[in-house]
């Protein structure tokens, strides 16, 4: 009795995961495959991202793209820096759950960044997106990318000020904004902290490494005015 238990546990266990294992690859299949879709490919670079195979870990011999085991189709990084592609921000990235790393740097994308970055790419760890023509305001929800360490997203058009919310990202190491239109103060990282010439061809930025905001200014002087009286 106590076997056939065991037997009938042991392939409802098998079952479970085998189904995870195949919704977990086809989300990874299907966020390429909407990338691809997605962006324009003038240089034909992606040539290589053919869908009709259906061997297991297809995925893994395609240009730019990293798996956690290259028989296994579960995306670990995304490199697609400087090909000409063209485009927006690729929505279809939530469906890769397993990324860590996304460069796509020194492009030609454009457009703004989605309001829900978190929901898209919550468990990456580097992210280079400098070097194109994205526009508008830096997400606040970036900040919810607790696991983020490199945030590159110097040589942009991003206007506005830099979202306090970065400032929870604990892990941060290497971080850049550089030659965009921000204004305002600069966002406390805590535990890093940030060059100048990271922030860099912003003249609208001030605090941290750069100059005093003009509030912090006046407080100052207010405090060194009271003393003297």
């Amino acid at each position: 009795m106590m076997t056939r238990i065991w037997m009938i546990l042991s392939l409802c266990l098998w079952i479970f995961i085998t189904s995870y294992r195949s919704n977990a690859v086809q989300s990874d299949i299907d966020c390429l495959r909407s990338i691809k879709q997605s962006l324009q490919d003038p240089e034909n670079l992606l040539s290589s991202w053919d869908f009709s195979n259906s061997t297991e870990g297809f995925i893994c011999r395609f240009t730019g793209v990293e798996c956690w085991h290259p028989d296994e189709s579960r995306v670990l990084n995304i490199y697609l820096s400087d090909m000409g592609l063209k485009g927006q921000f690729p929505l279809g990235l939530k469906n890769c759950t397993s990324l860590t790393g996304l460069d796509l740097s020194s492009n030609k994308l454009e457009g703004s960044l989605p309001a829900n970055m978190s929901d898209i790419v919550g468990y990456i760890t580097s992210l280079d997106l400098s070097s194109n023509n994205f526009v508008g305001e830096i997400p606040g929800t970036i900040g919810n990318c607790s696991f983020l360490n490199i945030l590159r997203l110097n040589n942009n058009h991003f206007t506005g000020q830099i979202p306090g919310q970065l400032g929870a990202l604990k892990r941060m190491k290497e971080f850049s904004v550089a030659n965009n239109g921000l204004t305002g103060q600069v966002p406390f990282f805590g535990n890093f902290t940030p060059s100048a010439s990271s922030y860099a061809g912003n003249p609208g930025l001030c605090g941290g490494p750069l100059s005093p905001c003009e509030d912090t200014k006046k407080n100052n002087s207010g405090v060194i005015i009271g003393n003297t009286l």
